[in-house]
């Protein structure tokens, strides 16, 4: 039987409370920055952050462009398979639209942030400080950190207090943020503040009474293909 129209309004989602998760994810950031810096060899920082300085361009190995970009496909294809399939029907399949509502309201911000201060990339200039130079330049900050770091963080929060392992999560916005600055794609202040943005989005989403997205939906989306068939 299908369900009725309308979105229903679900208790808060439980788990780690935000200061905690906060705490963890400075962790994670300190650790992304160690990975991102160089070796062997004196270096002048500068950016927003005085963190912004070029690598050696690493492109290869698990580094290579179509890694992330497989990495950034696999996640959007997930999060959409998971919340079409599971509905809204039980706790995994509301964390889902959670991870949905995330990932687009974070993208949507670091559009907005690109397009706003227009940063060109360490592919396009060896000076971290060239801010609002043009529309066609858009590092600041990293999409695509943004879209994955809100994509993990519903289910870090659902499950993260009960379920320690789920925060190896984390490990796919670090990898993506490291990988970035290898290839040049980023400077380190966009991929920390594209993953400071996917991951306070994520929270909220965490925290809200029901899925946004969902919301905008026809009743039927809350059923789930499994469910339905």
């Amino acid at each position: 039987m299908r369900q009725q129209s309308g979105t229903h309004r679900k208790p808060k989602i439980p788990g780690m409370q935000p200061g905690t998760l906060l705490r963890r994810f400075a962790m994670w950031l300190l650790i992304g920055i160690a990975a991102a810096a160089p070796t062997g060899k004196a270096f002048a920082a500068s950016g927003p952050f005085g963190i912004d300085h070029r690598i050696a361009y690493d492109n290869s190995g698990i580094w290579t462009r179509n890694n992330q970009k497989t990495l950034m496909g696999a996640t959007i294809l997930t999060v959409v398979g998971g919340s079409l399939a599971l509905g809204d029907q039980d706790k995994l399949g509301d964390t889902f639209w959670r991870s949905l509502d995330s990932m687009a309201v974070s993208s949507v911000i670091a559009q907005a942030a690109k397009s706003t201060f227009q940063r060109q990339r360490p592919s396009q200039t060896g000076n971290p400080n060239k801010f609002f130079q043009g529309f066609k330049y858009e590092s600041f900050p990293s999409g695509e950190v943004t879209a994955i770091a809100g994509a993990v963080t519903p289910f870090v929060v659902a499950y993260g207090h009960d379920h320690p392992a789920v925060y190896a999560l984390e490990l796919l916005p670090l990898y993506d943020a490291v990988a970035r600055v290898k290839t040049r794609g980023h400077w380190q202040s966009d991929v920390l503040a594209g993953w400071a943005i996917g991951t306070a989005v994520g929270i909220w989403a965490a925290h809200r009474d029901s899925p946004l997205i969902l919301g905008w939906l026809p009743g039927g989306f809350q059923v789930g293909f499994i469910h339905r068939f």
